[in-house]
């Protein structure tokens, strides 16, 4: 099991994540504001300038997709931490490696565990937003 002082460390290294993605998905979504993508859209003459207005549009959404996921993932550590519960596999309540942690902050299974879960649900697709 963790110590005290590990958890806290943790608790600071995903606190000071929270907050870089919340800037980071902020600063997305002003730049998506500033280069007016849509815009760019609607005044597209042919194809070839229709599909890379297209394309900027989907890396900015996908951008954006890429840090609320993350951010999920950083807010379920935080609450694990709260619980008590950090650092302890969801699935077999074993605990997981420090170095995993260390790599993986967070990390809710052990690597077996998530092995295993990962070949389970292979090609599984959720929605993003």
């Amino acid at each position: 099991m963790l110590s005290h002082e590990q958890l806290q460390e943790f608790k600071a290294i995903l606190e000071k994540r929270y907050y870089e993605l919340r800037e980071e998905i902020r600063q997305a979504l002003l730049k998506s504001d500033d280069e007016h993508y849509i815009d760019l859209a609607g005044q597209v003459h042919d194809l070839e300038e229709q599909s890379v207005a297209d394309l900027l549009v989907d890396v900015n959404l996908a951008e954006i997709d890429r840090h609320l996921h993350e951010l999920r993932e950083v807010e379920d550590a935080l609450g694990r931490i709260a619980q008590g519960t950090y650092g302890v596999c969801v699935d077999t309540g074993e605990p997981i490696d420090l170095e995993r942690l260390k790599a993986q902050p967070t990390a809710r299974r052990t690597r077996a565990a998530q092995a295993a879960y990962e070949e389970s649900h292979a090609g599984v697709s959720h929605s993003s937003l």
